[in-house]
């Protein structure tokens, strides 16, 4: 779909990308742009920037830039004309589709309204004769119908084909219910469901959208759940089970469970703030989706080795992300549903007790430790305050080192001054490898060693940096882009992707528009090309843009060039001494 230069200027104005970027970012300001920490990687040290001036966002960490526009594609994972339509909704501007609306679109739109068809057909099947082994599950779990109609449960029938040939009585091919993962070819090439015999949990977006399914096995047969795979509108790694209720709770911390159930028991008793893994371990985009609606989240896994497992590893990413995290210990239960139940009507208020007195996770951390170690003997306690002083070490809060520090010393009769040695023995040696690791990336990075984006820039470094600045110059001072196009073309260019900014860029401004990267062909240019080139946008600064500095970048591309172009094993002497002339003339 092309939407007018016009339109998408007036669209961008009216959504001011400072405005769009704080729901998911906290930004504060550093002169006249703003920073913070990036939302689409982790990291400790802000190197998210956005720049008001043209509105503009990129990430000096990981590489991500662009507009507004660009910004929603990441944030929401929308395509293109999604995220037009969001921001025109948004600020109340029309948006006319027309019949050139591209076929990813189209396929999202088709696959939202058969997860929906899907949902319902789910429903009734729970409350119809087939849903009674279901509906007794329920039941056995003390889940109310209202529940069962809050949550939208249904049942996969056992037939194999129900879900399969309902749909295509509503009209929807094979094709979109094989796209939208409800359906899988036999070895037979013929279509059937693939849930069988499951109770059924909708996965719901927070705008509302039944993005994907969740089946629960009636059975003891394994795998226990079956998740839909990603789908065009279902990423597993970037979404959560009732987050879509959680975001209404009115609170700023959320209880993350492991499993669908203890999260719709928890719903069911209350507390409305809780959510749910999609059956993996916690990802980086999960703990992102947290990070935009709670500052806390309170760790409710079940006490088994698994369960422990997993929330070590998710404390430390939620951690790392700047996210406050307590970790809920149940007594006397595996689980939160358990626990509610065994304790009858005081069930909930035992819980919320349980919530409120929750442990941090560096407490959680020694407390673990401690019950490996025999602190009782002298090695068993040398070996515990070692192991805990690398714990406190990873603290980036002095009080709380302080605190813990204190504890650990009142616990073991060990002077204070030895364990904070020990432990700022190892801050610094955490200190010293990340000073160590930050200059290998800026090395490789200066180097284009994992250059992913520009492929060719490692092999030509030189050509590749006057490439950017040459583009840098033109995009942010199109006075001087004439001069420059009149003095090369694309040809000139040594590396294809920045031969392709450039074209694009110089068909821009020769067209009298000055550069938007909202006009840029979405076929054209991958969302991770878009960064790049919001990354040569705000690399410019004043004195790039001098005639002096200007000649030495074309001068330096046209040198590369020519070095490219000639074959040694082939050329004449006659020819490398003119070779070398024309270097002296184009360096006067």
């Amino acid at each position: 779909m092309v939407f007018s230069e016009d339109f998408i200027s007036e669209l961008k104005e009216r959504n001011n990308i400072e405005e769009i970027i704080s729901e998911y970012v906290n930004i504060s300001r550093k002169g006249k742009n703003l920073l913070g920490l990036c939302p689409f990687h982790a990291e400790r040290t802000p190197s998210f920037c956005v720049y008001p001036n043209n509105g503009s966002f990129y990430c000096f960490g990981c590489g991500v830039g662009g507009d507004v526009i660009t910004f929603l594609r990441l944030a929401e994972h929308f395509d293109y004309v999604e995220a037009v339509k969001y921001l025109a909704e948004r600020v109340g501007m029309n948006v006319m589709v027309s019949d050139e609306e591209n076929e990813i679109h189209k396929q999202k739109a088709l696959v939202y309204k058969v997860n929906r068809d899907a949902a319902k057909f789910f429903h009734n099947s729970l409350m119809s004769d087939k849903g009674a082994e279901a509906i007794n599950y329920l039941k056995s779990r003390h889940i109310l119908p209202k529940t069962v109609k809050h949550f939208g449960l249904g049942y996969a029938p056992s037939s194999g084909y129900a879900l399969t040939d309902y749909l295509k009585g509503l009209g929807y091919s094979e094709d979109v219910i094989i796209l939208a993962n409800l359906g899988m070819k036999t070895r037979y090439s013929k279509c059937r469901d693939r849930f069988k015999d499951r109770l059924m949990f909708p996965i719901i977006d927070v705008r509302g959208n039944v993005i994907a399914f969740g089946g629960r096995t009636l059975k003891n047969e394994m795998p226990k759940y079956v998740n839909t795979s990603d789908t065009p509108v279902f990423k597993k790694s970037s979404n959560l089970f009732a987050l879509n209720f959680a975001k209404n709770s009115g609170q700023n911390k959320l209880i993350l469970t492991e499993g669908y159930m203890d999260a719709v028991s928890l719903h069911q008793s209350g507390f409305s703030n809780t959510v749910a893994g999609l059956g993996t371990a916690l990802t980086l985009g999960q703990v992102k989706l947290l990070g935009r609606y709670a500052d806390e989240v309170v760790l409710s896994y079940d006490a088994d080795e698994a369960g422990q497992k997993a929330a070590k590893k998710a404390m430390d990413m939620l951690r790392e992300n700047g996210i406050n995290v307590k970790v809920l210990s149940i007594p006397k239960a595996k689980d939160p549903d358990e626990y509610i139940r065994s304790n009858g009507k005081d069930g909930a208020i035992k819980f919320k007790n349980l919530v409120d007195k929750s442990k941090s996770d560096t407490e959680f951390k020694l407390e673990s430790l401690k019950s490996k170690f025999d602190v009782s003997s002298s090695e068993g306690k040398i070996k515990y305050l070692t192991e805990a002083a690398k714990v406190l070490s990873s603290c980036e809060n002095p009080i709380e080192r302080d605190i813990f520090s204190s504890k650990l010393c009142e616990e073991t009769g060990i002077n204070k001054s030895a364990v904070s040695l020990q432990i700022e023995k190892y801050r610094k040696m955490n200190l010293k490898k990340h000073k160590k690791n930050e200059f290998k990336n800026i090395s490789k990075v200066t180097a284009a060693v994992n250059d992913k984006i520009n492929k060719e820039k490692r092999e030509n470094l030189r050509a590749a940096c006057a490439e950017e600045s040459i583009l840098s110059c033109i995009i942010n001072n199109p006075d001087i882009a004439n001069n420059i196009f009149s003095r090369i073309n694309e040809d000139a260019f040594v590396t294809e992707l920045n031969k392709r900014i450039y074209k694009a860029v110089k068909r821009q401004i020769e067209q009298n528009k000055s550069f938007d990267v909202s006009l840029l062909s979405q076929d054209e240019f991958s969302l991770e090309e878009i960064g790049r080139i919001t990354k040569i946008m705000c690399l410019y600064k004043p004195n790039m843009g001098t005639s002096e500095s200007i000649n030495e970048y074309i001068n330096t591309l046209l040198e590369e060039k020519r070095k490219k172009s000639i074959d040694k094993s082939e050329i004449s002497e006659s020819e490398i001494k003119k070779y070398i002339e024309t270097l002296k003339e184009s360096k006067k």
